[in-house]
């Protein structure tokens, strides 16, 4: 009979797919190594063993001890289920920007799942990075696994899927495209690949908000580029000690909108459902097309699995609330789409300042069209009241007919939004739009903006 002991033992030999729709106008073949075949369904799995069971040999981590790892998820999963097997506690702490199903899925497999704030730097107490460390020191007989400095992260793929992607493409392999976040699969597989064959090309996908790329090229750790940033996997605020930059031989940013739209064409046109990370991956190799010829065996690493993303990438509306979902907008109507059943926020003439402030702080809204009987007649925006307020602190118990502006100009619903631009300037800041008897919607500058 053949079977597998354990789980652990199913980790590796992930196959090698062909890329056909995305890449038809690359003259190369182009491989994904594909990690989601994985137990964990990521490549994290390899080195999350690998580094237990350095840490075992060594006695770094003890018998019936508790495992803490900072984690955007998946190294986190691949821990988690090797505790189990071995048996261990897991407390996996991630940041906030992580999606709600990777906490659910450690949740699932029995770890603690510490959450942290994002936009904070490294060294805050509150960040992910100083919260591990301070957990491993608070807790008994704990290990504090360190992924970014942990050399037995690259020394996983050094051993394992290095030689793997070598022996699939018969030593054929000319170029590895790869995200790079903790360092390890860039490092690990790229020194493998370089010492079998120098003319190995390794490039690393990094994102907008991340120090990788300008590093390698200057060596200067500029904070500048230091910024919040969607994606997820990829991309650090810090240098971790696996990054190995003489291995690399260059970097290509891919930005988080581009990521989150090809994480969804992987799915939809090569029917491949990866996480966020394999999105930027695919992205980046195809602005590295110019390094390659037809001669070239390109192989991309896809990290994990789609069912990590559900609510975020391939989820249309989240996708349309960061703008990228390309919708076409041409109209007036499109500008108000989203919000056509919503009623559309008025005040009276004969209702006092006070009550349209409430009606702001609430709504949200800078601006609210003044109506009475006979339809709109006037407008009021938070510049004209802070202007007020400023000549009259009792501005608040004036009628709404003492301190209105004139009222926004009134569109059809098929007004071209070039036209309705026009209509912007120092006096007015919206616009309202006529969408049937007795319908409206209120426009205003960030709707024009966001369109663009």
């Amino acid at each position: 009979m053949e079977y597998a002991k354990n789980i652990l033992e199913t980790i590796g030999n992930t196959p090698l797919v062909k890329l056909n729709v995305l890449t038809k106008n690359l003259p190369c073949l182009v491989l994904a190594k594909y990690e989601t075949f994985n137990p964990g369904n990521s490549t994290k799995d390899r080195m999350a063993v690998k580094m237990i069971e350095d840490a075992e040999a060594d006695g770094r981590l003890k018998p019936g001890g508790t495992i803490i790892e900072g984690t955007s998820g998946n190294t986190g999963m691949g821990l988690a289920l090797a505790a189990i097997v071995k048996g261990y506690k897991m407390i996996c702490v991630i940041s906030d920007k992580q999606s709600k199903e990777k906490m659910d899925i450690l949740r699932a497999v029995g770890s603690k799942v510490v959450v942290c704030p994002t936009n904070v730097e490294p060294d805050d107490p509150k960040s992910y990075y100083s919260t591990s460390k301070r957990l491993a020191e608070e807790t008994p007989n704990s290990w504090y696994v360190n992924q970014y400095d942990n050399p037995s992260n690259a020394l996983a793929h050094y051993e394992s899927t290095g030689p793997e992607i070598w022996n699939q493409t018969d030593g054929e392999i000319t170029h590895f495209v790869v995200g790079v976040g903790t360092g390890g699969t860039i490092s690990g597989v790229g020194k493998y690949l370089k010492e079998q064959n120098p003319n190995v090309k390794i490039w690393g996908v990094d994102t907008y908000g991340s120090v990788f790329k300008k590093y390698h090229e200057t060596g200067v750790f500029d904070e500048n580029e230091i910024y919040p940033y969607i994606t997820e996997g990829i991309g650090e605020d810090i240098l971790p000690k696996n990054v190995d930059f003489d291995i690399i031989d260059g970097f290509t940013k891919v930005t988080d909108k581009d990521a989150a739209i090809y994480t969804q064409k992987l799915a939809k046109e090569e029917g491949m459902f990866l996480g966020n990370s394999a999105g930027a991956a695919i992205k980046g190799l195809l602005q590295l097309k110019e390094h390659f010829t037809k001669d070239d065996v390109v192989v991309v690493l896809f990290h994990d699995h789609g069912s990590r993303y559900v609510g975020k990438m391939y989820n249309d509306e989240w996708m349309r609330e960061r703008g990228f979902i390309e919708d076409k907008i041409t109209s007036a109507a499109d500008l108000v789409a989203s919000d056509s059943e919503k009623t559309l926020v008025t005040v009276k003439t004969e209702e006092l300042v006070s009550h349209a402030i409430e009606r702001m702080k609430a709504y949200k809204i800078s601006q609210i069209p003044v109506e009475d009987s006979t339809g709109f007649v006037g407008a009021i925006d938070e510049a004209d009241l802070l202007r007020m307020y400023i000549e009259n602190k009792d501005i608040s118990n004036l009628p709404i007919k003492d301190v209105m502006h004139k009222p926004f100009p009134i569109v059809d619903k098929n007004t071209p939004i070039d036209v309705i631009s026009k209509l912007f300037n120092k006096e007015n800041n919206a616009v309202l739009v006529h969408l049937s008897e007795g319908k409206y919607q209120i426009i205003t500058k960030y709707d024009i903006i966001s369109a663009l």
